[in-house]
């Protein structure tokens, strides 16, 4: 697969099979997380991969209920190691460095046909505890990973003219 496929074809999936996930195909993908670019190429994060069904509970739980987030077989918790780290256009290092590689990790799951969910809605206190993450470390994502088990919808998207200005913003 291509990634232009790849970027079409990925979704947000709610619903996941029971079928674990396979031990290469979830190295690749922690692999294709390792690959991405950082600032200053300093890797500030941390993977957590939660298999265990009552620790993907407890986090489904902290996730405001999401019950699907504890139905995936595989939970894992992206965690900036350094988040009071600013980059000169004052913009916190750890949100780009982690949206890259989790996006990494999306895009890899639909290569081995699996999907994920980018989860923010979490409390970042309960996640922390549940993972015995330190406190000085920020939690920035869950991303439950499994077969999926539900029909895509398309995507809606706005089209390009409406997101897109050339030399200068526009509104």
């Amino acid at each position: 697969m291509d990634v232009y496929t790849a970027i079409k074809t990925r979704r947000s999936v709610r619903a996941y099979k029971s079928k674990p996930v396979p031990e290469e195909s979830l190295r690749r993908i922690l692999e294709a997380a390792r690959l991405a670019p950082s600032a200053a190429n300093r890797q500030q994060w941390k993977f957590v991969v939660v298999q265990d069904p009552e620790r993907r509970k407890q986090l489904s739980q902290a996730a405001h209920h999401q019950s699907f987030v504890g139905e995936a077989p595989v939970v894992i918790a992206a965690v900036s190691l350094d988040p009071e780290r600013m980059m000169s256009c004052d913009v916190p290092a750890y949100a780009v460095d982690l949206a890259i590689a989790v996006d990494h990790i999306t895009l890899a799951a639909v290569e081995e046909g699996l999907g994920t969910c980018w989860i923010g809605a979490f409390s970042q206190e309960k996640v922390r505890r549940i993972l015995n993450i330190p406190s000085r470390y920020k939690v920035v994502a869950l991303l439950p990973l499994g077969f999926p088990n539900d029909n895509p919808r398309g995507k809606l998207r706005k089209k390009l003219e409406e997101i897109v200005c050339y030399e200068t913003f526009s509104e």
